[in-house]
């Protein structure tokens, strides 16, 4: 089975005890923080500010791996920097130049990915695609934690798997929505390397018997 790596998914957390949270999961073996940034225009609710990714970063050594869910990235991509992120992807369907906007990312000096909805074609990022470092799937409408597995878009990952594949490309895969004990190992054999996991792992009496059942489950 191909090596993945867990993304805990910050939204989930108790917000009342964030850097009490950071270092459990620090300790619990989670490989990286996804850190969902909303704006209330580009997806229908509203989350963090670059504030509270600065306070995360500071209680934490973890890889940042932040989601501009944003109208206009490109405006926001030094404050991202500035705040900690190791890693920022923004969605294709933005109003910001995709190839200025990697450039930006890059040229700060952290990792860049692209982001398609579940109504965007694969191909939408194809021409972007050896310029990024990931490209991640959502697999729920982006906006709201707690949606169910849209598991149709596994033929994206696979899409997405055999064009990396095929041109030896060093692009990681990422999901994110609905991922549980029942929906990981798909996501990971259809090609994912990297799984953001909210609700499901939150919800567990053990974050790190919750990591544990998820790697059991690809395991199997």
């Amino acid at each position: 089975m191909r090596k993945f790596y867990t993304c805990a998914s910050v939204l989930s957390a108790d917000m009342r005890n964030l850097e009490k949270v950071s270092k459990e999961l620090e300790s619990s073996g989670v490989d990286m923080l996804h850190f969902d940034v909303m704006d209330g225009v580009f997806v229908p609710n509203l989350s963090f500010g670059f504030p509270i990714l600065k306070a995360v970063d500071m209680s934490t050594n973890l890889f940042l791996d932040v989601h501009l869910m944003i109208t206009d990235p490109l405006r926001y991509i030094s404050q991202t920097i500035s705040a900690g992120a190791d890693l920022i992807t923004f969605h294709i369907e933005s109003s910001s130049a995709p190839y200025e906007t990697i450039a930006a990312i890059k040229n700060g000096g952290v990792k860049a990915g692209i982001v398609i909805k579940p109504g965007t074609p694969y191909e939408a990022i194809l021409p972007f695609i050896e310029l990024v470092d990931v490209v991640l799937v959502m697999t729920v409408e982006p906006g709201f934690g707690g949606q169910s597995f849209m598991e149709d878009m596994l033929d994206k990952v696979r899409a997405l798997r055999k064009y990396i594949d095929d041109r030896n490309l060093s692009v990681h895969i990422q999901v994110d929505g609905g991922i549980n004990d029942k929906t990981i190992a798909k996501a990971v054999e259809a090609g994912a390397d990297m799984l953001v996991v909210g609700s499901y792992l939150f919800n567990q009496s053990s974050i790190s018997d919750g990591l544990e059942v998820l790697r059991n489950a690809v395991s199997e």
